[in-house]
């Protein structure tokens, strides 16, 4: 498989692109998180290359407008990742998770039809490849806590104390 790779900067961190050639977002990663991006892609996609690419102005401004404060700027954004089924159903589901709201990985877990799985979703928002347009950050302890994220706890809470800021946030 062919990867474009594109180098952009945000509010919180340098942000690797990663497209197939018809322009489908297939992973983004934070800029120092290199070496997870190679291995999350890997794991998906088996062998691949990835050369310098621009990502498709869609993209760009949608993360452009997320960042300035449209939270559901990236709701719409094409992406398509590799996974198993019950992944891919986290990561959906995900994607249904309003800006400036959470949920518990139990809660999740339940509305997957898979209660008593919050470790296989917490899990498999470890292996998502979308961060951020699938908003895997959204998801918290059943206590409220700030609890993993690939790209790190200050990373979780800067997002959604971001989010916070532009949408009235609640626990789901």
């Amino acid at each position: 498989m062919r990867l474009l790779l594109e180098k952009r900067s945000s509010p919180i961190s340098p942000l690797l692109l990663v497209t197939d050639e018809n322009g489908t977002l297939r992973a983004l990663e934070f800029g120092d998180l290199d070496t997870r991006l190679h291995r999350l892609l890997r794991d998906h996609y088996g062998e691949y290359t990835l050369a310098p690419g621009a990502a498709p102005h869609s993209i760009t401004r949608a993360l452009d407008a997320y960042f300035q404060g449209d939270l559901r700027a990236i709701d719409n954004v094409h992406v398509t990742t590799g996974g198993t089924q019950f992944q891919r159903g986290v990561w959906a589901a995900l994607r249904e998770i309003p800006g400036g709201s959470t949920i518990s990985y139990g809660r999740l877990a339940s509305r997957l039809g898979a209660p008593g799985a919050s470790r296989a979703v917490g899990a498999a928002n470890g292996a998502n490849p979308i961060p951020i347009i699938v908003p895997c950050h959204r998801v918290i302890g059943a206590d409220g806590t700030l609890t993993g994220y690939g790209g790190g706890l200050p990373r979780k809470k800067w997002l959604l104390d971001h989010e916070a800021r532009f949408a009235a946030g609640h626990l789901l």
